[in-house]
């Protein structure tokens, strides 16, 4: 049995076109963007729509702009072993999360939990 949400929306750019990127989405937010003393400088809290975290990512110069949705998870192996089984394909495995593509192309990612509480009180549970 194993744990999983929604947790993140991130909204990636490259680096020559993060800044301008970060600054639109927050002003569509209405927000400063946070998060540059948390040791991670590609990432950027835009706040949250509900309790699903926005995020700013800055990619580097192989990755399309694109939105891209973070599922989180309590079990990454167990997570990917369920969305692979609905049709998902692994694109990379990388340590402690991994990338995937929906049937239709689109990626997404399933990650540990980043989200605490929220993830306490809306997470799926499943069967594995």
């Amino acid at each position: 049995m194993h744990r999983s949400r929604i947790g993140l929306v991130l909204i990636d750019h490259q680096d020559q076109d993060w800044e301008r990127g970060l600054a639109f989405w927050a002003g569509v937010q209405g927000v400063t963007p946070t998060g540059e003393d948390e040791g991670q400088p590609e990432y950027r809290s835009l706040g949250t729509i509900g309790s699903v975290a926005l995020e700013s990512q800055r990619t580097g110069a192989g990755t399309p702009p694109r939105v891209h949705l973070d599922i989180e998870t309590d079990d990454v192996a167990a997570e990917v072993a369920r969305v692979v089984a609905l049709g998902a394909t692994v694109a990379e495995e990388r340590e402690g999360y991994t990338i995937l593509q929906d049937p239709a192309g689109l990626v997404f990612c399933v990650v540990p939990v980043q989200t605490g509480a929220d993830f306490e009180r809306e997470a799926l549970t499943w069967d594995d």
